[in-house]
């Protein structure tokens, strides 16, 4: 089994890039699955039910998210729609809309979302270690998006879910990290998928809008870069018998506008 796993896509130019790309891909690499972080969709915050539809009809099968999952009141509701392969971190608070999960029959894929620098959520370890204990997934692949800031959160959320689950890739930098590899007891890992956006931006925002907040300690509306786009992502190969990971590649394109 062949799953990709794409970086976080931001905005309109990033919508675009992934239906330029993700389609070939498919049939390029002999795709089984694309899992498509999608949380900065919609002009860079959050997502709508058009901006969701662009994703899988450029062949996305399953889109997660992360904490800007709540910027869009009207798209909240269709968390709720189970027949909308949307999924939010599982270690938010039970009562909240969605599902932090989805079960595609051979592949489990878990949304989580990190706590250092980013807010205050439930553990993900200790959520993780429940699902684990509970789930029927058991037995089956699991892959898990870890939305988290910091490095060293997500490296040992790799180590904690070693031999556990067939995959653990980060998300929410937008910047690629170059550390895939396969874990000492079988689980895929790389710390950021990295982003599909615009390459001369500041993690797929406008420059100028940046530097004015880092220059002048002032608040400023982040806008979407224009421009060619990279698509970064890897691809995990799953032993068919077993539902360990065999092998992790990273696969990065780039748009020419």
């Amino acid at each position: 089994m062949r799953v990709l796993m794409v970086g976080d896509v931001v905005g309109r130019p990033g919508r675009h890039a992934l239906a330029t790309i993700l389609p070939d891909l498919r049939k390029e690499l002999a795709l089984d699955f694309a899992i498509v972080q999608g949380e900065n969709i919609a002009a860079g915050f959050g997502l709508t039910l058009d901006t969701v539809k662009e994703l899988l009809a450029a062949g996305a099968d399953v889109v997660t998210t992360g904490n800007h999952v709540w910027d869009r009141n009207e798209f909240i509701t269709h968390l709720n729609d189970r027949a909308l392969p949307v999924i939010r971190p599982m270690n938010y608070p039970p009562s909240v809309p969605g599902r932090g999960f989805i079960d595609l029959g051979g592949l489990v894929v878990v949304n989580l979302i990190g706590r250092v620098f980013l807010g205050e959520f439930d553990s993900p370890f200790a959520v993780m270690e429940k699902f684990l204990k509970s789930h029927d997934a058991v037995g089956r692949p699991v892959l898990v998006d870890f939305h988290a800031e910091a490095t060293s959160e997500k490296q040992a959320m790799g180590y904690f879910l070693d031999g556990r689950v067939a995959a653990l890739v980060g998300t929410h930098t937008h910047v690629a990290t170059a550390d895939q590899r396969i874990l000492p007891k079988g689980t895929a890992y790389v710390t950021d998928l990295g982003m599909v956006g615009p390459m001369d931006s500041v993690i797929g925002m406008e420059v100028g809008d940046a530097l004015f907040r880092f220059l002048n300690n002032m608040p400023r509306h982040l806008r979407v870069a224009e421009g060619a786009c990279r698509f970064n992502s890897v691809m995990i190969e799953l032993d068919d018998q077993t539902g360990q990971a065999v092998a992790i590649e990273r696969i990065d394109r780039e748009t020419t506008h």
